[in-house]
């Protein structure tokens, strides 16, 4: 919804997400932005590092630089969420997938692997 080849933007980037139940999108870092998700529809299980709470419309999480984090729909509804990343023309990699690796493979073993479509 707002990257440099559909808006001018300056500072951010912002995507919206939707993931269908029983998806995710597994353990990750962006190593050179900050995040915030929003959640819009549905809830989320929402891990920052090794903690977690579920997320439900309206409410928000603030992930760190370089924070493993990871967004799952355990739920039978679709989640609808808005991933809102600075600064958008940030140094690569952008995203640095954990999932495989421990403790993170383990945290959510036999979880659908599956990325949430924008």
């Amino acid at each position: 919804m707002c990257r440099a080849d559909v808006v001018p933007n300056q500072e951010l980037l912002l995507v919206r997400a939707n993931m269908d139940p029983w998806r995710c999108h597994p353990f990750h870092t962006h190593p050179t932005r900050e995040e915030i998700i929003y959640i819009i529809s549905g809830k989320a299980e929402q891990w920052c590092g090794k903690e977690h709470r579920i997320l439900h419309p309206g409410e928000m999480v603030l992930i760190p630089k370089g924070e493993v984090h990871g967004t799952y729909n355990p739920f039978d509804e679709k989640l609808v969420f808005l991933a809102i990343l600075s600064p958008s023309q940030a140094a690569e990699p952008g995203i640095v997938d954990v999932s495989t690796e421990e403790p993170w493979r383990s945290i959510r073993a036999g979880f659908p692997t599956c990325k949430a479509s924008a």
